[in-house]
């Protein structure tokens, strides 16, 4: 069965590499961010691709602010740009990507799927939208955003597509089949929803879940979970949600580890994500913190078992649970 699946995995991938190398090409070889100590600046995907470890997030960029941000991120060694469909500001990424002169098998576009769209027949046009404005024909990786299937009016929920997500799953396999997509997974997944997923016979894994992470809410095991699992975890919220960055930076361990290491305290929490086994989604519109964030080192042993020991040793705390407002009778999460 597991030799199946890897073949399975195996000319679905040299598939993909004939449809994508007939138009923008993808290559691996990257010029690589500024990372030290042995720190791990890829991973490979269950399919084979090999993602880059750090991201430029653009959730929450203001128009005429993001385009300039992803033009600071590239041009400071990013390769991964992480958006979204309901982020809104697609087009303007897709304006800067352009100007960057960048060519597109370089750099590794991640959008997702709306709740507003499970429904198998909506999943297509709503893909080739995010296309267009990225200017772009593929994405090498994209998420069903949340564990909710909304219907066309936003409400109320679609209770069926919600529990047994495998027919949205199919069409985005599909979109893989197409040449559309490289790589598709989820997005604020819990365990038991990603096992309610793949208990279903499904052509292609997901390849990765994108959650929150960060000091406040390590999720450890979560963490240990997906590397058993073969899925990879983006930590989104890296340095703390809306309003607690600045705590988190302020932390005492981190000012410490920052002290003893010369790094400055977010490129601690970043090394840290990374050595995790998590990609990592900073969000930033300000040059040098972009710059910051991706210039890191892998952090001495006993640093690293420090911080992890202090960020799992207090009751985890969820940034962002938009449940309530969305009008939901359950936890999103749960």
């Amino acid at each position: 069965m597991v030799l199946g699946f890897r073949q399975l995995q195996a000319s679905r991938s040299n598939a993909l590499r004939r449809v994508t190398n007939s138009g923008p090409g993808r290559c691996h070889h990257h010029t690589r961010p500024n990372f030290a100590g042995g720190l791990q600046s890829e991973y490979v995907l269950n399919s084979g691709d090999k993602i880059p470890s750090v991201a430029l997030g653009v959730w929450k960029a203001k128009p005429g602010e993001v385009g300039q941000a992803v033009k600071t991120a590239l041009g400071a060694g990013y390769k991964h740009i992480d958006g979204a469909w309901i982020y809104r500001n697609e087009a303007e990424v897709g304006q800067a990507l352009k100007e960057s002169g960048v060519r597109r098998g370089d750099i590794w576009l991640t959008s997702k799927l709306w709740n507003s769209f499970h429904a198998p027949e909506d999943v297509e046009v709503t893909l080739d939208d995010s296309l267009k404005k990225l200017g772009t024909d593929y994405l090498d990786l994209y998420l069903i955003h949340w564990p909710l299937a909304l219907k066309k009016d936003g409400k109320p929920y679609d209770k069926v597509l919600t529990d047994y997500p495998y027919p949205t799953w199919q069409k985005l396999e599909e979109m893989v089949q197409k040449g559309k997509v490289r790589n598709i997974g989820v997005s604020n997944f819990n365990i038991r929803k990603i096992q309610n997923l793949t208990a279903n016979p499904l052509k292609i894994q997901p390849a990765v879940n994108q959650v929150e992470i960060n000091y406040f809410f390590p999720q450890p095991e979560l963490v240990k979970w997906s590397k058993k699992s073969g899925i990879l975890l983006e930590a989104y919220s890296p340095l703390g949600s809306d309003g607690r960055v600045s705590d988190s930076l302020n932390v005492p361990v981190v000012k410490e580890i920052a002290t003893e290491t010369g790094m400055t305290p977010a490129q601690v929490i970043i090394s840290w994500h990374v050595q995790r086994g998590t990609i990592v989604l900073p969000k930033s519109v300000t040059p040098s913190r972009i710059a910051e964030n991706i210039h890191l080192s892998k952090l001495p042993d006993a640093a690293f078992n420090k911080l992890e020991k202090a960020a799992t040793s207090h009751p985890p705390q969820r940034g962002l649970n938009p449940s309530k407002g969305w009008g939901l009778d359950f936890d999103v999460f749960e």
